[in-house]
């Protein structure tokens, strides 16, 4: 079966966010290991432009639109990280990007994604369909549609990050990453099976938002209810049609997290490594610190932290 993307995918899409994205870097605990029982290191996405992993996705795939499509713009919708990459590379190459963001949206990505200049649309995620929406704006505007991570070079953009992990700590046995729409893992597992056939890569999202975990159960796209998560990032319903082929055939387990699991996870990370998290952010990191993946205790593992936009009322909150 031929996938939607390859490592070559990933490496142009290296050449074309260089200089422009982050290098973000990758981060050690001993105390984070003896919890986990492993080598951990920790790719800091939080610090990439945006505070996320999504600006590289973004910037890769509006930089190679068309003139024509680059004047009359863009649309997406978003809760939150996607919304403010699509926003900020959209002010940089000088496109103007409308985002469709749910009313429950984190007010701090609410502001940042209208402080980029991106004119925002809000909806009601209970009663309204995202997709009809953007839909709508993109044939009434004459919008060039960008998906969150269902796009080939928003998936190989945001597989940039497993790319510049394994050149920075060679030898990885395993890789961790959040999966929500799947663009990430999709790239990442791509990136990194090509640098390494034998690693291991798992996915981990929550346990009310189950479903990949329940797709690779049954081989198929399983599409859920709304779920309620602390984890906005993975409030998707059902895995994306590119994203799923990649990461069924690449990656080995989805792990399931439960909130309060990455609630502490994002307290540790916060007291004990001073990495600043979200949620999402919290995710993979949560697996490991709870040793839900069978890792061997000389494993050198790579776990990607995606996201560090935590509303700051959620945070005194959880803190508290």
């Amino acid at each position: 079966m031929t996938l939607p993307i390859s490592f070559a995918d990933v490496q142009s899409a290296a050449r074309q966010i260089a200089g422009v994205a982050n290098r973000t870097p990758v981060v050690t605990s001993r105390t984070a290991n003896q919890v986990a029982g492993c080598h951990l290191f920790f790719k800091c996405e939080n610090l990439q432009r945006v505070g996320a992993f999504k600006f590289r996705g973004a910037y890769n795939a509006l930089s190679r639109l068309s003139a024509q499509e680059k004047a009359r713009g863009v649309v997406t919708h978003s809760s939150g990280n996607h919304a403010q990459g699509v926003a900020l590379a959209a002010q940089l190459l000088g496109i103007k990007a409308t985002i469709v963001m749910p009313t429950d949206a984190p007010a701090s990505k609410l502001a940042a994604t209208r402080g980029y200049g991106a004119d925002v649309v809000l909806y009601d995620r209970q009663t309204r369909s995202r997709e009809e929406i953007s839909a709508q704006l993109a044939a009434e505007r004459g919008l060039t549609f960008v998906h969150p991570y269902d796009h080939p070079h928003i998936m190989a953009g945001q597989g940039t990050a497993a790319l510049e992990l394994f050149e920075d700590v060679p030898g990885l046995d395993v890789l961790v990453a959040p999966v929500g729409g799947g663009g990430l893992l999709s790239g990442c597992a791509t990136a990194a099976r090509a640098l390494n056939p034998a690693v291991r890569v798992f996915g981990v999202e929550t346990e009310s938002s189950n479903d990949w975990w329940q797709s690779f159960k049954t081989g198929e796209r399983v599409k859920i209810p709304p779920p309620n998560t602390i984890a906005d990032g993975m409030r998707t319903q059902q895995p994306g049609e590119l994203t799923f082929p990649v990461v069924r055939q690449l990656v080995e387990q989805i792990v399931l997290v439960s909130d309060a699991q990455v609630v502490e996870a994002l307290k540790f990370l916060l007291l004990r490594l001073k990495i600043l998290a979200e949620p999402t952010g919290a995710v993979a990191p949560a697996a490991v610190l709870n040793r839900l993946i069978d890792i061997p205790p000389d494993a050198r593992v790579g776990v990607i932290i995606s996201g560090g936009n935590v509303d700051p009322g959620l945070l005194a909150e959880l803190l508290n």
